[in-house]
């Protein structure tokens, strides 16, 4: 019976009673703060897929330690999370829910004026791809021109050579000089009469992209061919989508290159924010 109450005592302890440190809502907010807070601890969960600690994660969002470890203990018992030694990581029932969600349909809806405000404003076709790391993207929106003469076909699904697309350059971009020497070959297909074929001339590219903070493809993918595309991030700055705007070359090199940069940072920008509201 010692033991026992000893070992409550011990939970009690690191655990206070469930609403203890939430925040009291302001008159006519119904939002539940322990809920964005576990959701946060989710999401943050999702950048550590080895696991991590509890006082890492209450470190790294900004929470106290008793009330992650709260969190985190409720989590675990409904199998959003589960532990292994002294770290916690994602569970089997976000997997779950993954596989039966659609991942890109409130992305999609929630973009879609942007990127048709965009296309108004160019008057060519705006794409946006999610970032899945390790230099992956997916194209899942896209708006086009109203053009007689314009892209029209969809290319949402597409799979795209990374070195020889704006978006794919921007994605291959967040990868390190060893890490492109190591994934990438020697030789690299060729598509148009300016794909860069050489790993060594793509590496210097990409540095160059890097610097410039976007990426263009001219004569590479397809001949007369024109894009740029520029990364989209999150607050933390890391990478989370790629948008773009393609055309036909001559038209495209109609407007001063840093102009059309310029434009697509801004809504960049934009579309960082309209993302991590609400989330």
């Amino acid at each position: 019976m010692a033991a026992g109450r000893k070992a409550k005592l011990a939970v009690t302890n690191d655990v206070p009673e469930a609403g203890a440190e939430d925040e009291a809502n302001e008159p006519g907010d119904l939002t539940n703060k322990s809920v964005i807070k576990a959701t946060t601890l989710l999401t943050e969960l999702g950048r550590h897929l080895d696991g991590i600690n509890v006082t890492d994660l209450a470190q790294q969002v900004g929470m106290s330690r008793p009330t992650v470890f709260r969190l985190l203990l409720s989590l675990e018992q409904t199998g959003f999370v589960e532990r292994f030694e002294s770290k916690y990581r994602l569970g089997w029932r976000v997997a779950r829910l993954g596989r039966l969600a659609d991942p890109y349909r409130g992305i999609i809806s929630r973009l879609q004026p942007t990127l048709r405000a965009l296309a108004d404003e160019f008057n060519e076709m705006i794409g946006y791809a999610v970032y899945g790391g390790d230099g992956q993207f997916d194209l899942v929106a896209e708006a086009h021109s109203t053009r007689l003469i314009s892209l029209t076909k969809g290319y949402i699904g597409t799979e795209f050579p990374a070195h020889a697309s704006a978006t794919g350059k921007m994605a291959l971009a967040e990868l390190s000089d060893e890490e492109l020497e190591a994934r990438l070959p020697k030789t690299l297909p060729k598509f148009a009469s300016r794909t860069i074929t050489d790993r060594s001339k793509l590496i210097r590219a990409l540095q160059e992209v890097r610097k410039q903070n976007y990426a263009t493809v001219d004569d590479e993918l397809e001949e007369s061919l024109f894009a740029i595309s520029v990364p989209v991030r999150d607050e933390r700055g890391d990478l989370i989508g790629l948008l773009s705007v393609t055309g036909p070359s001559e038209r495209m090199k109609k407007r001063p290159l840093h102009e059309i940069a310029d434009q697509l940072h801004v809504a960049a920008a934009d579309i960082a924010r309209i993302l991590s509201s609400n989330r």
